[in-house]
């Protein structure tokens, strides 16, 4: 972690898919006493329609170059925490804008787990309508794991509560505030 981030620095939380970024960051947020913000909530917003109209209208392509704005704006705040989307970590300028800007935590979730956590219709354009949605997951995963892995914490999910995540999130951060 670059030694310019500070206390105040946002915290990004990034993984796959139902790991519980949206739980687990507002878990987080509310014990720091910071603001939240889920960047597939900001994205909706300024286009005005849902992730899946944007995906069907513009494509993945269309979505990511809203994310990244989205995304570009979120990290100019203190004291945030800031849920990405599961892909926002995958495009190589929006890690190393979270890397550099605040501390990145990645929130690991087998195939499995996030297909039972998410349902059989998930609402996510990438996995709804697959015949094996657990091998889609999994490959979708393996692609994204490079990025994932580049995290300034790592915190596994599986069999955990979004409480006890939340806990392991702070211990991460902290740990990693101290050596920087």
């Amino acid at each position: 972690m670059p030694p310019s981030v500070d206390a105040d620095a946002p915290i990004f939380l990034v993984g796959f898919m139902a790991s519980g970024k949206t739980t687990v960051g507002k878990l987080v947020a509310e014990r720091l006493g910071w603001a939240f913000d889920d960047l597939d909530d900001l994205v909706t917003r300024a286009a005005g329609r849902p992730v899946a109209d944007i995906f069907a209208a513009e494509g993945e392509a269309g979505f990511r170059r809203r994310e990244s704005d989205a995304l570009r704006e979120a990290a100019g705040r203190r004291r945030a925490v800031i849920a990405t989307g599961g892909g926002a970590a995958c495009r190589e300028d929006n890690l190393v804008a979270m890397l550099a800007g605040g501390v990145v935590v990645t929130l690991a979730v087998s195939p499995e787990e996030a297909i039972r956590r998410a349902g059989s219709l998930s609402g996510r354009p990438l996995l709804d309508g697959k015949v094996d949605p657990v091998g889609a997951a999994r490959a979708l995963l393996d692609v994204r794991l490079e990025f994932y892995e580049r995290a300034h914490v790592r915190v596994d999910t599986d069999g955990r509560t979004p409480a006890d995540i939340a806990d392991a999130v702070l211990l991460g951060v902290r740990s990693k505030r101290k050596e920087s």
